[in-house]
């Protein structure tokens, strides 16, 4: 940027000098205080937005929490293939025998490797 030429700069502060003269000290000095509302308009806008936003977080905070069902039924199981399913057998309606209470209850024999077999 170039320097402005002393003439240019003599212009330049007469005329900031001038208007300097036209200024006093009653245009200096600071305006009364406002005497309206206290609230301006940005102020009453920003408590509307925080109260609305509060309202909301509180509305969706209780949406979540009263709309789940607490008694929700258990997904069902999936289907079984009925090839893979053992084969139904029937049990007889009334039993044979009671056990006694003295006796202790049959065990089922058992076989496989390792063992021995029952004896009669």
């Amino acid at each position: 940027m170039s320097t402005p030429s002393p003439r240019v700069e003599e212009r330049l502060r007469a005329a900031l000098d001038a208007r300097a003269r036209l200024i006093d000290a009653h245009d200096v000095s600071p305006y009364q205080p406002p005497s309206g509302p206290t609230w301006g308009v940005r102020r009453i806008r920003r408590v509307v937005s925080a109260v609305a936003v509060t309202v909301a977080a509180a509305a969706a905070v209780a949406f979540l929490l009263l709309s789940g069902n607490p008694e929700r039924p258990h997904p069902t199981p999936p289907a079984h293939d009925p090839r893979t399913s053992p084969p139904a057998t029937s049990a007889p309606s009334t039993p044979t025998s009671k056990p006694s209470p003295a006796s202790p209850p049959e065990t089922p024999p058992q076989t496989g490797p390792g063992t021995t077999p029952p004896t009669p």
